[in-house]
């Protein structure tokens, strides 16, 4: 019981690294588009 606990528990802290990581590269891209686009100054 204590062995399949500690699994779930394992893969369940790998997901949450991998979505952290996506999370983080999507905002840094975001944040590059931001900065190295033209201001619109219609």
């Amino acid at each position: 019981m204590l062995k399949k606990l500690l699994i779930i528990v394992g893969v369940l802290g790998a997901a949450a690294l991998v979505a952290k990581k996506v999370k983080d590269s999507n905002d840094e891209r975001a944040l590059w588009h931001e900065a190295t686009t033209a201001p619109d100054l219609r």
